[in-house]
């Protein structure tokens, strides 16, 4: 792994043990929530990482934002858009947002040895959690020679890698509605678009990550001149909510216009 950032803060916080009376009778215990590290976006959002009767959590101002539990739409994520380059040779992506991982580790098991991916991370300290071997979040694919961390907001590592990627993934925040940062409706907006369009070297594809259907986001894609394919996957294959993926292509007739 490249540009590995400073080590986060962490500060480990132990909520104890409770005696229940449940199903399992009058001494059964509920395990603690251990809270191991806090950080700070950038307009002062708290995102929190605790470990919980072996998984873990990041919560952002308190509410659950992602868990190591529920993540089968961030693997279809992956599994959406890096199917077309699983024979592919040289094949670059970008993953904008680490999360817990998952969509890396989707990743890397759809493509081949020589194939790089570039994860685009705002936060050093989420960077530091999966990379901390005490916490065992994502150290093996963090360490996988195909990876290159970029600490750094994915918009700018859209701007500098122009005609960069054969397929971009966008799972910033909760998709175009975002509730951790106001900054990242720009990645959905029309500028925003286009700079990811921009990135491209093929036909892509970009896939994005969102919480709900957003059919003013899907416009946009159309209107930026995309064809737009709208899936759905749960948060864990067989049960809780429904996310929604778009995998957004540019026709090849864009792609020869462009080139002469």
């Amino acid at each position: 792994m490249r540009n590995v950032p400073r080590e986060a803060l962490t500060c480990a916080h132990v909520t104890p043990r409770r005696h229940v009376t449940g199903p399992h009778g009058p001494h059964a215990t509920v395990k603690p929530l251990v809270r191991l590290g806090e950080a700070r976006t950038p307009d002062g959002s708290l995102l929190e990482l605790f470990r919980h009767d072996g998984a873990y959590l990041i919560r952002a101002d308190g509410v659950e934002l992602m868990s190591t539990r529920r993540h089968y739409s961030e693997d279809r994520l992956a599994e959406l858009a890096c199917a077309p380059y699983a024979t592919a040779a040289g094949a670059r992506v970008l993953i904008g947002g680490l999360g817990l991982g998952f969509t890396l580790r989707a990743a890397l098991a759809v493509l081949p040895a020589d194939a790089e991916v570039v994860v685009a991370e705002l936060l050093a300290e989420v960077i530091a959690w999966n990379s901390n071997p005490e916490f065992g979040i994502s150290v093996e694919a963090l360490a996988d020679p195909r990876v290159q961390v970029v600490h750094d907001d994915v918009s700018n590592v859209l701007r500098a890698n122009a005609g960069g990627f054969d397929a971009i993934m966008l799972d910033t925040d909760n998709g175009p509605e975002g509730m951790i940062l106001a900054e990242n409706s720009r990645l959905y907006a029309d500028r925003g678009i286009a700079a990811t369009i921009a990135a491209l070297r093929g036909p892509g594809p970009i896939v994005y990550w969102s919480v709900g259907d957003d059919p003013d986001f899907e416009r946009a894609l159309r209107r930026n001149g995309l064809t737009v394919e709208r899936q759905q996957a749960r948060a864990h294959v067989s049960s809780g909510p429904m996310h929604t993926l778009y995998v957004a292509m540019r026709p090849r007739r864009a792609q020869s216009s462009s080139r002469t």
